[in-house]
């Protein structure tokens, strides 16, 4: 090999021993800087940056513990990663807090520019609010309600400082993702704000998952019955139907024939157990079997209806096996509100499939009913033994004349 040649080889072998030596020194300068920095102790974390003196997160975190110097450390974490948009939050906070207004803006909507996410948005309208300025918090808090976030309740708590009209803050923020809308029924729940959350629940009928909430608009639809809302439960429950988000009819009462297993909210069958009466809904309708032993006052079936001020009939038709004229079985209308029972039927007690009823007058004082089908123990008589069959139910407004 020629002397010149020796020479390169040799500056080769050099420089590639020299870059490794480099490499394994760098390495171990970072593992130093990195187990340092996990730490987390202020000395521990300036001992990092001075290892890595262009590690910006290293830089951001010491600006948390040494608050004393929390600009300049800000001030460089930004310098060495412009698109670190915490540190422009971060800093901006710093000016906001010492009455520098403008650069805290500045630096806010900067973190904005690099950052689309939702927390320089969420920062905005924070910084706007605290400002007073409303149109530019509520233009911002828009913008934070359209990025998909895991909990931005605090957005809502935000907007609720502002005003704590529901209806505002839904036309002001509320979108038609339905991660939002359930977010915001949960806030207005642990506001207890019903008539809100029953106006809201509707807009997640148009735009989410029968899968995914129709367990939660059923709750909806109950706790508006037990509020005695019947008019928002009614119309929550007729989207629902409507949108065939359940499987039951319009017809009052819903499931007449009980061809269905009830489901599980008001404006179907409560049918209720005890030890000695069991019910069920069977081939032929409602089956109820009476063993002797049940309570001497009870429900056997009840619904919630929803009816318009005026006169109504109620029919239904059934047969009975081994019950005695004085059945104490019979139906009630009950406004819902008072427990008041507005009207009942005679004792049912036929060994013929037999079709009866009786009429009603609604009130504009009770728009929530429950129809329930009862049992109480006749004085004088002993508690039955048998079988009640309902084949169907049926409430009809009566014209008027």
């Amino acid at each position: 090999m020629l002397p010149l040649q020796r020479l390169v080889v040799s500056a080769l072998r050099i420089s590639i021993v020299g870059a490794c030596c480099y490499g394994i020194w760098s390495s171990l300068t970072l593992a130093r800087a990195g187990y340092l920095f996990k730490q987390d102790t202020e000395q521990s974390v300036r001992a990092a940056v001075g290892l890595v003196p262009d590690g910006w997160e290293y830089c951001m975190r010491l600006s948390e513990l040494d608050q004393a110097h929390a600009r300049e450390l800000l001030s460089e974490s930004l310098r060495l990663n412009r698109y670190n948009s915490q540190a422009d939050i971060e800093l901006g906070l710093q000016y906001e807090a010492d009455g520098d207004f403008p650069d805290a803006e500045k630096l806010l909507l900067e973190a904005y520019d690099v950052d689309h996410t939702y927390t320089p948005r969420w920062s905005l309208a924070n910084y706007y609010l605290r400002r007073d300025n409303m149109p530019e918090f509520w233009a911002w808090a828009r913008s934070a309600a359209a990025m998909p976030n895991e909990d931005i309740g605090s957005l809502f708590e935000l907007c609720w400082r502002v005003t704590s009209n529901p209806d505002a803050i839904n036309r002001a923020i509320l979108n038609e993702k339905p991660e939002m809308i359930r977010q915001y029924i949960g806030f207005l729940l642990g506001k207890n704000q019903p008539a809100a959350v029953a106006a809201v629940a509707a807009q997640l009928v148009r735009w989410g998952d029968p899968a995914t909430d129709r367990p939660l608009l059923l709750d909806i639809v109950d706790n508006q019955v037990d509020l005695n809302e019947g008019a928002a439960a009614a119309r929550l429950w007729h989207l629902l139907v409507e949108r065939h988000w359940v499987n039951a009819d319009s017809t009052v009462p819903n499931n007449a024939g009980f061809r269905r297993e009830p489901l599980p909210v008001s404006f179907d069958w409560l049918l209720q157990d005890y030890q000695g009466l069991h019910s069920w809904p069977g081939a032929s309708g409602l089956e109820s079997e009476f063993g002797g032993t049940q309570p001497e006052d009870c429900i056997i079936a009840q619904q919630a209806v929803v009816l318009r001020p005026g006169n109504y009939a109620m029919s239904y038709s059934y047969h009975t096996s081994d019950i005695s004229p004085a059945s104490g079985i019979h139906w009630q209308i009950v406004d819902a509100k008072t427990g008041t029972v507005l009207a009942e039927s005679p004792d049912l007690s036929s060994d013929a499939l037999l079709s009866s009823g009786f009429g009603f007058s609604v009130s504009t004082a009770a728009p929530l009913l429950q129809l329930r089908l009862v049992y109480r123990r006749a004085l004088g008589t002993a508690r039955i033994s048998g079988m009640l069959d309902v084949v169907s139910t049926q409430i009809q407004a009566i014209p008027k004349t």
